[in-house]
């Protein structure tokens, strides 16, 4: 075998470090700040003729453009414009650090307040995947087979590519443009990032099942424009974020932050908290049963992610309302429990939709009971009082999944194995 050794060139001779003259036509009359045109140049000028090397680096006054460059730095403004900072101030204490209307120096992450934030920001890291990992060649065999799958599980994997594919773009929107302006707090910022990436990951994700399984991308992309099922969940949604997207919208006052708690329980809380579950146990209850195998992984994949970004959206708005308690009035949280009840009709609306009969071992009453637990689990987090009382899981393993405890996953893929610089346990 051949070593690194065995490999190695006969010496050449070196090449000489110093630099080439620049052509003649590319002098630039450039010079040095601080160097010295006086007496030393004219001597210069009575002496022997310089080395082409030497004449390179005789410098010329400054042309108009260096001149203002140099004006410019010197009237600089050290002080940053999207941060109104006290240049000089002292280090910041971490009583001083907030989650809304912080006033304390966002570059500074630590010392660190919320040490929740920061872990959920290296659990994701350690999480990282990319959809292209996943083997997709059993699904697109089974798609491709009339016979693969019937009627009501292909309508399943339509309905969820599309919700989902517009979904998850709506969130990390929303993320980027308005959620990540008014967290003032560094290291819940730290997160918000891993979170907008793995959106992007997600909406990846999406888009290569449609491209393998050669659907139709415009029908599958536009879906929550045509089915109303899914256009009214992905209305909701938008409609929760036109407020704090305006770019002149600020928080500070009562009725402003009320705006922004808003946004944060509609999108994690319900958007992720509700929106999500129907289609994916539908999906997942079709992998375990070893079907379309490829997408099943990679909603597994997802639904880890999710589980994280609704699990940090609450720590964010149970903190806002400790910090600022005068937000959380009577009338607001009656308006907080309707938006949780609003959420779950729709994904019920959702699930009659997509399952008109029994299929994959579940119902749309079945899953209508599962509903009806994850609404009274999102207002018992929220600290509200929940709305049907002894509401079963007919789903455990969907439980399971969602709460990270799965020691053993369903197809023997790598979910639980891929994993890098972190130890995660399932």
């Amino acid at each position: 075998m051949l070593s690194w050794d065995d490999l190695e060139q006969p010496s050449q001779p070196k090449k000489s470090t110093e630099p080439r003259p620049a052509p003649d036509t590319l002098q630039q009359e450039v010079r040095e700040p601080g160097t010295s045109y006086g007496a030393h140049s004219a001597e210069k000028s009575h002496s022997a003729p310089a080395s082409p090397a030497a004449q390179s680096t005789v410098s010329k006054p400054a042309s108009d453009a260096v001149e203002a460059a140099r004006a410019a730095v010197a009237d600089m403004d050290p002080a940053p414009g999207l941060e109104e900072l006290e240049m000089g101030a002292a280090r910041i204490e971490v009583d001083e650090k907030r989650i809304i209307n912080c006033r304390a120096d966002l570059n500074q992450l630590v010392p660190f307040k919320y040490d929740w934030a920061w872990q959920k920001y290296l659990d994701g890291c350690a999480n990282h995947w990319m959809p292209q990992e996943v083997n997709m060649n059993k699904d697109v065999s089974m798609w491709k087979d009339p016979e693969g799958l019937t009627e009501d599980e292909r309508r399943i994997v339509e309905y969820s590519l599309g919700y989902f594919s517009t979904a998850d773009s709506l969130v990390a929107n929303n993320l980027v443009l308005a959620i990540y302006r008014h967290i003032t707090n560094p290291e819940c910022r730290q997160y918000l990032l891993r979170q907008s990436f793995e959106e992007a990951i997600h909406t990846h994700a999406y888009q290569y099942c449609v491209e393998s399984l050669g659907m139709d991308e415009g029908e599958v992309f536009n879906m929550y424009r045509e089915v109303p099922s899914v256009a009214k969940k992905a209305a909701w949604s938008l409609k929760h974020t036109q407020s704090i997207g305006d770019p002149n919208f600020k928080t500070g006052t009562p009725e402003t932050d009320q705006e922004l708690l808003r946004n944060l329980i509609a999108f994690y809380a319900v958007t992720e908290g509700i929106f999500f579950y129907c289609g994916f146990t539908q999906i997942l209850s079709m992998g375990r049963r070893n079907k379309m195998t490829g997408v099943a992984e990679q909603f597994q994949y997802i639904l880890r992610d999710e589980s994280m970004h609704l699990n940090f959206g609450i720590d964010v708005i149970n903190q806002i309302k400790l910090e600022n308690p005068h937000l959380w009035t009577p009338e607001f949280q009656q308006e907080v429990a309707q938006m949780i009840l609003e959420g779950m009709e729709l994904e019920v609306a959702y699930a009659r939709d997509t399952m008109p009969r029994g299929v994959l071992g579940m119902n749309a009453n079945m899953m209508e009971e599962y509903l009806h637990f994850i609404a009274n689990r999102r207002l018992s987090q929220l600290g509200l009082k929940e709305q049907f009382p002894g509401a079963q899981n007919p789903f455990p393993w969907m439980s399971e999944i969602m709460d990270l405890r799965k020691e053993k996953n369903f197809f023997e893929t790598r979910v639980i194995e891929y994993q890098t610089g972190g130890a995660l346990q399932w």
